[in-house]
């Protein structure tokens, strides 16, 4: 599985660096990430489909609107009525140098209140390396900054999270918890933010 991580802002990128520089299925591009070919591209959504803001507006004119209206549908059809945090839906594009969109929220509304404290691109990150390894035909996708932009979360954060996520995915890492405290404290190294009432 070959992972293109890609960002326009430097300090992501350094980020993304520090996390991922022994990854070797991992490149890391500075560019605009509708011109990298690969097998799928994310669209890092919210859970009702809107595609007419921020990255997801540049999918939907790269890719056409139509892309907002399948996803909304079949949003729509699921038994939940949404797509949450942690699921992913994927879709054909009819481009044949990126075949395919992984829509993954990393929030419920496009909103920024309280993202930066959440573990969402953590959950994301799973939800979208998952879909990839099940996908018989997705051996490569190109993956933004989870949360850094409408949602604010600091870069380091965000980095670290995608990393864990992809430590576990990808790497087979799986962390096993013997008791509640152990789960408590990776909730904790996921996001040192949500530390701050802790003080």
């Amino acid at each position: 599985m070959k992972v293109k991580l890609v960002y326009i802002e430097d300090t992501l990128g350094k980020e993304w660096n520090t996390y991922f520089s022994d990854c070797k299925d991992v490149e890391i591009i500075k560019g605009d990430i509708t011109l990298q070919k690969s097998d799928a591209i994310v669209s890092p959504a919210n859970s009702f489909g809107f595609m007419d803001g921020s990255l997801d507006y540049v999918l939907s004119e790269r890719f056409g609107w139509h892309l907002q209206e399948n996803l909304q549908k079949q949003i729509y059809d699921s038994d939940e009525g949404e797509l949450l945090v942690g699921q992913t839906i994927t879709l054909e594009t009819g481009d044949s140098e990126v075949p395919y969109l992984i829509s993954a929220p990393t929030m419920r509304v496009p909103m920024n209140f309280n993202i930066a404290t959440s573990v969402n691109p953590y959950l994301a990150m799973k939800a979208i390396l998952i879909a990839c390894k099940k996908h018989a035909k997705i051996a490569s996708v190109s993956i933004p900054g989870l949360c850094t932009g409408c949602g604010r979360m600091p870069y380091h954060i965000a980095a670290k999270q995608m990393f864990l996520a992809y430590e576990e995915i990808i790497l087979g890492k799986k962390r096993i918890f013997k008791e509640f405290g152990d789960a408590q404290r990776f909730q904790y190294e996921l996001n040192e933010n949500g530390l701050i009432w802790h003080h």
